[in-house]
Protein backbone atom coordinates (compact mmCIF):
# COMPACT_ATOMS: atom_id res chain seq x y z
CA UNK A 1 0.00 0.00 0.00
CA UNK A 2 2.84 2.40 0.79
CA UNK A 3 4.45 1.83 -2.61
CA UNK A 4 1.09 2.25 -4.35
CA UNK A 5 0.54 5.51 -2.47
CA UNK A 6 3.96 6.82 -3.55
CA UNK A 7 3.34 5.90 -7.17
CA UNK A 8 -0.09 7.52 -7.26
CA UNK A 9 1.13 10.69 -5.58
CA UNK A 10 4.14 10.82 -7.89
CA UNK A 11 1.88 10.45 -10.93
CA UNK A 12 -0.39 13.29 -9.83
CA UNK A 13 2.60 15.53 -9.18
CA UNK A 14 4.01 14.78 -12.62
CA UNK A 15 0.60 15.26 -14.22
CA UNK A 16 0.44 18.92 -13.17
CA UNK A 17 0.43 20.67 -16.59
CA UNK A 18 2.13 23.90 -15.56
CA UNK A 19 2.54 25.11 -19.14
CA UNK A 20 -1.18 24.76 -19.75
CA UNK A 21 -2.17 26.26 -16.38
CA UNK A 22 0.14 29.26 -16.64
CA UNK A 23 -1.05 29.93 -20.17
CA UNK A 24 -4.73 29.79 -19.21
CA UNK A 25 -4.49 31.67 -15.90
CA UNK A 26 -2.00 34.43 -16.69
CA UNK A 27 -2.14 34.77 -20.48
CA UNK A 28 -5.68 33.50 -21.26
CA UNK A 29 -4.21 31.30 -23.95
CA UNK A 30 -4.19 27.55 -24.47
CA UNK A 31 -0.65 26.71 -25.58
CA UNK A 32 -1.94 23.38 -26.89
CA UNK A 33 -3.42 25.31 -29.80
CA UNK A 34 -0.29 27.32 -30.61
CA UNK A 35 3.25 26.57 -31.71
CA UNK A 36 4.00 22.88 -31.50
CA UNK A 37 0.98 22.30 -29.25
CA UNK A 38 3.26 20.95 -26.53
CA UNK A 39 2.69 21.93 -22.87
CA UNK A 40 6.38 21.88 -21.99
CA UNK A 41 9.12 24.44 -21.60
CA UNK A 42 10.13 24.93 -25.24
CA UNK A 43 6.64 25.64 -26.55
CA UNK A 44 5.89 27.85 -23.57
CA UNK A 45 8.98 29.92 -24.36
CA UNK A 46 7.92 30.09 -27.99
CA UNK A 47 4.28 31.00 -27.39
CA UNK A 48 4.20 32.87 -24.07
CA UNK A 49 7.71 34.27 -23.73
CA UNK A 50 10.76 34.05 -21.50
CA UNK A 51 9.05 34.62 -18.14
CA UNK A 52 6.41 31.95 -18.67
CA UNK A 53 8.90 29.54 -20.23
CA UNK A 54 11.35 29.96 -17.36
CA UNK A 55 8.61 29.41 -14.80
CA UNK A 56 7.42 26.24 -16.53
CA UNK A 57 10.97 24.90 -16.81
CA UNK A 58 11.64 25.40 -13.10
CA UNK A 59 8.26 23.99 -12.04
CA UNK A 60 8.57 20.94 -14.29
CA UNK A 61 12.05 20.19 -12.96
CA UNK A 62 10.93 20.69 -9.36
CA UNK A 63 7.89 18.44 -9.68
CA UNK A 64 10.16 15.66 -10.93
CA UNK A 65 12.58 16.18 -8.05
CA UNK A 66 9.76 16.34 -5.49
CA UNK A 67 8.12 13.21 -6.85
CA UNK A 68 11.40 11.27 -6.84
CA UNK A 69 12.06 12.42 -3.26
CA UNK A 70 8.74 11.16 -1.88
CA UNK A 71 10.24 7.99 -0.29
CA UNK A 72 12.70 10.15 1.62
CA UNK A 73 10.05 12.72 2.56
CA UNK A 74 7.73 10.06 3.98
CA UNK A 75 10.53 7.96 5.44
CA UNK A 76 9.62 4.88 3.40
CA UNK A 77 12.42 2.50 2.46
CA UNK A 78 11.64 -0.72 0.62
CA UNK A 79 14.73 -1.45 -1.42
CA UNK A 80 14.66 -0.85 -5.15
CA UNK A 81 10.94 -0.02 -5.08
CA UNK A 82 11.64 3.24 -3.29
CA UNK A 83 14.58 4.17 -5.49
CA UNK A 84 14.09 7.80 -6.60
CA UNK A 85 14.07 6.85 -10.26
CA UNK A 86 11.48 4.10 -9.79
CA UNK A 87 9.08 6.41 -7.97
CA UNK A 88 9.99 9.29 -10.28
CA UNK A 89 8.98 7.24 -13.32
CA UNK A 90 5.36 7.73 -12.29
CA UNK A 91 5.87 11.51 -12.47
CA UNK A 92 7.43 11.21 -15.92
CA UNK A 93 4.44 9.15 -17.08
CA UNK A 94 2.15 11.70 -15.45
CA UNK A 95 3.72 14.52 -17.45
CA UNK A 96 3.41 12.60 -20.71
CA UNK A 97 -0.14 11.45 -20.01
CA UNK A 98 -1.72 14.02 -17.70
CA UNK A 99 -5.10 13.19 -16.23
CA UNK A 100 -5.86 16.93 -16.08
CA UNK A 101 -5.78 17.41 -19.87
CA UNK A 102 -7.24 14.21 -21.26
CA UNK A 103 -4.19 12.01 -20.72
CA UNK A 104 -2.09 14.08 -23.09
CA UNK A 105 1.05 15.97 -22.18
CA UNK A 106 4.59 16.88 -23.04
CA UNK A 107 7.89 15.17 -23.75
CA UNK A 108 8.92 15.15 -20.07
CA UNK A 109 12.50 16.30 -20.64
CA UNK A 110 12.47 18.80 -17.75
CA UNK A 111 10.55 16.42 -15.46
CA UNK A 112 13.04 13.63 -16.19
CA UNK A 113 15.86 16.06 -15.40
CA UNK A 114 14.20 16.73 -12.05
CA UNK A 115 14.04 13.01 -11.28
CA UNK A 116 17.68 12.69 -12.28
CA UNK A 117 18.54 15.52 -9.88
CA UNK A 118 17.03 13.53 -7.00
CA UNK A 119 18.78 10.33 -8.12
CA UNK A 120 22.27 11.75 -8.71
CA UNK A 121 23.03 15.50 -8.83
CA UNK A 122 26.34 14.85 -10.59
CA UNK A 123 24.63 13.15 -13.53
CA UNK A 124 22.05 15.94 -13.55
CA UNK A 125 24.82 18.52 -13.96
CA UNK A 126 26.36 16.48 -16.78
CA UNK A 127 23.00 16.25 -18.56
CA UNK A 128 22.39 19.99 -18.21
CA UNK A 129 25.85 20.84 -19.58
CA UNK A 130 25.39 18.54 -22.58
CA UNK A 131 21.84 19.81 -23.13
CA UNK A 132 22.87 23.47 -23.04
CA UNK A 133 26.02 22.84 -25.07
CA UNK A 134 24.24 21.16 -27.95
CA UNK A 135 21.51 23.79 -27.99
CA UNK A 136 24.26 26.40 -28.31
CA UNK A 137 25.97 24.44 -31.10
CA UNK A 138 22.85 23.53 -33.09
CA UNK A 139 20.22 26.11 -32.02
CA UNK A 140 17.81 23.18 -31.64
CA UNK A 141 16.28 22.12 -28.33
CA UNK A 142 15.33 18.73 -29.77
CA UNK A 143 18.99 17.91 -30.50
CA UNK A 144 20.04 19.01 -27.02
CA UNK A 145 17.35 16.87 -25.42
CA UNK A 146 18.16 13.69 -27.35
CA UNK A 147 21.95 14.01 -26.96
CA UNK A 148 21.59 14.74 -23.22
CA UNK A 149 19.72 11.45 -22.77
CA UNK A 150 22.35 9.62 -24.79
CA UNK A 151 25.03 11.21 -22.59
CA UNK A 152 23.33 9.84 -19.47
CA UNK A 153 23.24 6.40 -21.13
CA UNK A 154 26.96 6.61 -21.89
CA UNK A 155 27.82 7.89 -18.39
CA UNK A 156 25.87 5.14 -16.64
CA UNK A 157 27.37 2.48 -18.92
CA UNK A 158 30.91 3.75 -18.36
CA UNK A 159 30.37 3.80 -14.58
CA UNK A 160 28.65 0.41 -14.53
CA UNK A 161 25.48 1.87 -13.04
CA UNK A 162 23.30 -0.79 -14.61
CA UNK A 163 20.14 0.39 -12.87
CA UNK A 164 20.47 3.92 -14.26
CA UNK A 165 21.55 2.59 -17.64
CA UNK A 166 18.45 0.39 -17.93
CA UNK A 167 16.06 3.16 -16.91
CA UNK A 168 17.85 5.78 -19.02
CA UNK A 169 17.92 3.52 -22.08
CA UNK A 170 14.17 2.95 -21.88
CA UNK A 171 13.54 6.67 -21.39
CA UNK A 172 15.84 7.47 -24.32
CA UNK A 173 13.69 5.30 -26.58
CA UNK A 174 10.58 7.16 -25.38
CA UNK A 175 12.24 10.55 -25.85
CA UNK A 176 13.35 9.70 -29.38
CA UNK A 177 9.81 8.51 -30.14
CA UNK A 178 8.30 11.70 -28.71
CA UNK A 179 10.74 13.70 -30.87
CA UNK A 180 10.05 11.71 -34.03
CA UNK A 181 8.50 14.69 -35.85
CA UNK A 182 11.43 16.86 -34.76
CA UNK A 183 13.85 14.28 -36.18
CA UNK A 184 12.03 14.35 -39.52
CA UNK A 185 12.29 18.15 -39.57
CA UNK A 186 15.99 17.98 -38.69
CA UNK A 187 16.61 15.61 -41.61
CA UNK A 188 14.77 17.98 -43.96
CA UNK A 189 16.52 21.03 -42.53
CA UNK A 190 13.44 22.84 -41.24
CA UNK A 191 13.49 22.13 -37.52
CA UNK A 192 12.44 24.99 -35.23
CA UNK A 193 15.44 26.97 -33.99
CA UNK A 194 16.13 28.91 -30.84
CA UNK A 195 16.82 32.65 -31.38
CA UNK A 196 20.45 32.09 -30.37
CA UNK A 197 23.28 29.64 -30.90
CA UNK A 198 25.85 29.06 -33.63
CA UNK A 199 23.53 27.74 -36.34
CA UNK A 200 21.02 30.54 -35.76
CA UNK A 201 23.72 33.23 -35.89
CA UNK A 202 25.36 31.74 -38.99
CA UNK A 203 22.06 31.60 -40.88
CA UNK A 204 21.12 35.08 -39.75
CA UNK A 205 24.42 36.54 -40.99
CA UNK A 206 24.33 34.87 -44.41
Amino acid sequence: MEIAFLFVLSYFLGACPFGYWIGKIFYHEDIRTAGSGNIGTTNTFRVLGVKAGSAVMVLDVLKGTLAASLPHIFGISMGIWTNPFIIGLAAIIGHMFSIWIGFKGGKAVATTAGVLLAYDPHVFVLAVIVFAGFIFLTSMVSVGSIVAFLAVDAYSLFNHDWFLFTIAAVLTVFIIYKHRTNIVRIIHGNENQTPFGLVYWLRKNK
